[in-house]
């Protein structure tokens, strides 16, 4: 057994040919450099890319496949370079109906073992939608149809960012996950915080117990891989692996789970759209206290203050540790020509925030930028909140 890092939720913002697959995320990503990244920057050991079902990034992976720098393993993944594993894997917007008759929709990331596997997938699934080779793409379908679907291809379905205001099931859906999975919650093991959320926020709501957490980037640059990442036990890196992992079985499980304290998350407070900023009220808010406007984009905080069922937060016994830490381009006086001297040293990014001293980084870029670099890491950096869409921000 042995410790690695992954970040699951990374997109592909186009195709090596050019074609838009997500259209918010950089021309940058594309498969074959997100695979560099993480093995190269990043020192990410797995990383889900999630646009893997539109056919221009199937025609991507199968030239990809043959290059000889990559190969499919037998466990499931696509091993790059014998250092990354890539799991092929699918957003998907599903469509919702309340209990209380309310329509949401919200966001799904779906990974597969094999390419045959989500090639299959994609055929079916583009009878549900009205484009195939976009990314994330609203279907006609709910949750509760979705998970049959992933399964009879051999995948796991994991609800995405489950608390952001928009494409969430708690976000804008229900105040229950439960109510859409109904008798097939129990297939749905792991759970995405997404970013304005954490581990003791989430633990204030009881039907997540016994669900895995997870945190991920979301990345739609390749700067942004490994802004939230996973902490693994595992006995090698592979699709089959990381399903152990999640379901906590064989004594491979999360670790860790590194994010961004919520307060930077862009959704973390409800924030007034006429005045442009957050609204930290000891209670939740529809309406804006200051100028009166109804014209508010719900935060998360305020959101799970609504639908909680407990006090306060209690966490099950083998709930990992969530820690606190900030990415080298959020930390002041980090910039571009820093980061570069690092890893020029230091070959990647996980190096630097978990096994360097202050004296190693201090040799490099010097006392006052290590000292930042050391608080950030271990979360000790002040923050403001952060909502409406904008980041918080570090002082």
């Amino acid at each position: 057994m042995y410790e690695i890092f992954a970040d699951l939720h990374v997109h592909i913002g186009r195709s090596e040919n050019g074609k838009p697959i997500k259209i918010t995320a950089a021309k940058s990503l594309n498969f074959a450099n997100i695979a560099k990244e993480c093995a190269e920057r990043k020192g990410i050991n797995v990383v889900g890319i999630i646009d893997c079902a539109s056919p221009y990034v199937i025609e991507d992976i199968e030239n990809f496949l043959k290059t000889g720098d990559a190969y499919e393993l037998k466990d499931g993944g696509i091993i790059y370079k014998d250092k990354v594993c890539i799991l092929l894997g699918s957003e998907v917007e599903t469509s919702e109906v309340s209990r209380n008759g309310k329509h949401g929709s919200a966001h799904n990331i779906c990974f597969f073992p094999y390419l045959e596997d989500i090639k299959k997938f994609s055929q079916e699934l583009s009878h549900h939608l009205k484009n195939i080779t976009l990314s994330t793409q609203r279907t006609d379908l709910s949750g509760y149809e979705l998970i049959d679907i992933v399964e009879k291809y051999n995948g796991i379905l994991i609800p995405a960012h489950v608390f952001t205001p928009f494409k969430s099931y708690y976000g804008n859906c229900a105040d229950r996950i439960k109510d859409i999975f109904k008798e097939k919650f129990n297939k749905i093991f792991a759970i995405e915080l997404g970013l304005s959320s954490d581990t003791y926020l989430a633990d204030t709501i009881t039907e997540l117990e016994n669900k895995t957490f997870v945190t991920n980037s979301d990345a739609h640059s390749l700067p942004k891989i490994a802004r939230e990442y996973n902490k693994m036990l595992v006995e090698d890196i592979s699709f089959k692996e990381i399903v152990k992992a999640l379901k906590n079985e064989d004594g491979r499980k999360i670790i860790a789970n590194y994010g961004l304290d919520p307060k930077l998350g862009k959704y973390h407070r409800t924030y007034c759209d006429d005045c442009e900023k957050s609204i930290e009220t000891k209670y939740p808010v529809e309406v804006c206290p200051s100028c009166g406007s109804k014209k508010v984009t719900f935060g998360v905080f305020d959101r799970i203050e609504l639908i909680k069922d407990k006090e306060k937060t209690i966490s099950p016994k083998n709930r990992p540790p969530y820690i606190y830490q900030v990415p080298l381009n959020f930390i002041p006086g980090v910039g571009g020509k820093t980061i570069e001297k690092l890893l020029k040293t230091f070959e990647t990014e996980m190096n630097i925030l978990h096994f360097l001293t202050k004296d190693d980084i201090e040799s490099i870029v010097g006392e006052k930028v290590a000292e930042n670099i050391v608080k950030a890491r271990e979360g000790k950096m002040k923050v403001h909140s952060g909502g409406g869409g904008n980041y918080g921000k570090i002082e």
